[in-house]
């Protein structure tokens, strides 16, 4: 299966795009598109967070849940959007938390694709939604592939930095060898759990400070 994703990320993870799962996955997208269904994000923008952090380049793994379902939101970095777009409310938590640790002041934009670039790899449990149907894609089998990138990071890299927020993100905690990466957790940054130990986790100096301690260059979090 020819599937457009970054190079390093395509040798990694060749076994996975041949498997039946993997089939299901894209017969069902077909589906949905001869249907009129309109998913989120375009298709372009399906693997935009393996395009915008080599394999190489992961110093830091972010994990969300679901893409944003509405229009103009979603372009395949966990908790980010297009430029031009307010951030979503968990996004401002997260702003918050940053200005908080780090002093950083509150970015122009909430697009992270700055961060991609510094080495944050911005992955989403399901990598594709239905519009203004949040989950609608979480059993298709995304699950499945997202997983197996989460081992292969952890199994293949050393030194990394996982923020696993939520219960659902710290459920992967099980695929990664603490002995080798730094796994930090905290409540989801929604608005409904934000004030249960996400803000206050002062989890992007944390994140630094160990990268500094492993010899790894430092995350440079300023977004404008």
């Amino acid at each position: 299966m020819n599937v457009q994703i970054e190079p390093s990320w395509k040798a990694k993870l060749k076994s996975e795009f041949e498997k039946p799962y993997f089939a299901h996955i894209v017969e069902h997208l077909k589906t949905e598109k001869q249907l009129h269904k309109i998913i989120y994000p375009p298709g372009q923008m399906i693997f935009n967070a393996f395009n915008s952090t080599p394999f190489d380049k992961v110093k830091l793994m972010i994990l969300g849940q679901d893409p944003y379902h509405g229009p103009g939101q979603a372009h395949g970095l966990c908790f980010s959007v297009q430029k031009g777009v307010p951030p979503p409310p968990s996004l401002v938590n997260i702003f918050k938390e940053l200005q908080s640790d780090i002093g950083l002041p509150r970015p122009s934009s909430g697009d992270l694709s700055k961060w991609a670039a510094e080495g944050v790899f911005l992955l989403n449990a399901s990598l594709t939604v239905r519009a203004a149907e949040p989950m609608s894609h979480a059993r298709i089998g995304w699950a499945q592939f997202t997983d197996a990138v989460i081992k292969t990071i952890a199994e293949e890299k050393q030194h990394i930095v996982f923020l696993l927020w939520g219960k659902f993100a710290q459920e992967k905690a099980a695929f990664i060898d603490e002995s080798k990466h730094l796994v930090l957790k905290a409540a989801h940054p929604s608005p409904l759990s934000a004030h249960n130990g996400f803000l206050g986790c002062r989890h992007f100096s944390k994140a630094n400070e160990y990268l500094i301690e492993k010899g790894i260059s430092p995350i440079d979090w300023q977004l404008d």
